[in-house]
């Protein structure tokens, strides 16, 4: 764990450059034979590089720990935490919710990092599963818990909208460390707690 009871996440250095994004989605919609000669289509280029320009770019924040005094020793469990993000094989959102759960040791987190934490994951292209392990490792990373849950459900719109039009269907996917992975009491009370029948 960082010495540090406040960590700062560090953003990538990317540059966005909306003119050309927005020349590049004009193109794209026209190459798929949509005309934004219209007046209600004529802004749509760069309506299209602003929403995308906003979907991939993270809050700052910083990871505010606290010291565990009371040496509190049971599950803290955020659940139900919106989420959001888009498929990067379609560019097509996701949308669903995260349960996010430690078993703290010497820290304790504040508790709206954990929604923050799955932001911060979420805003770039994804897949589910990838997104799942990215949160729970940096969880335990920067707070090293006793053991770490995380559970994704989630509706794919690459799946429910396009191809197989699997529309209602929603994908689930888990990470568990630590304590929580290795004694099945600990493992069977997240998932009760999260309302996930593993």
């Amino acid at each position: 764990m960082r010495s540090s009871s406040a960590l700062h996440v560090v953003q990538e250095a990317d540059r966005v450059d909306l003119a050309a994004a927005e020349s590049a989605a004009g193109d794209f919609l026209r190459a798929l034979g949509v005309s934004t000669e219209s007046e209600s289509l004529r802004g749509t280029p760069g309506r299209m590089a602003r929403s995308y320009a906003e979907l991939f770019s993270p809050r700052p924040f910083d990871l505010t720990t606290f010291p565990n005094d009371e040496g509190y020793d049971e599950l803290v469990l955020a659940r139900g935490i919106p989420l959001r993000s888009v498929c990067e094989h379609h560019l097509l959102p996701f949308v669903g919710t995260v349960h996010i759960g430690y078993l703290p040791a010497e820290r304790i987190l504040g508790l709206s990092k954990l929604a923050r934490v799955a932001e911060h994951f979420a805003y770039r292209p994804q897949v589910q599963e990838r997104l799942t392990k990215q949160i729970a490792d940096w969880l335990a990373e920067h707070l090293a818990p006793k053991g770490v849950g995380v559970v994704i459900q989630a509706e794919h719109t690459c799946m429910t909208l396009r191809g197989v039009q699997a529309v209602g269907s929603s994908t689930v996917t888990s990470t568990l460390l630590g304590t929580l992975r290795e004694d099945p009491r600990s493992r069977t009370e997240f998932f009760a707690l999260t309302g996930v029948n593993p």
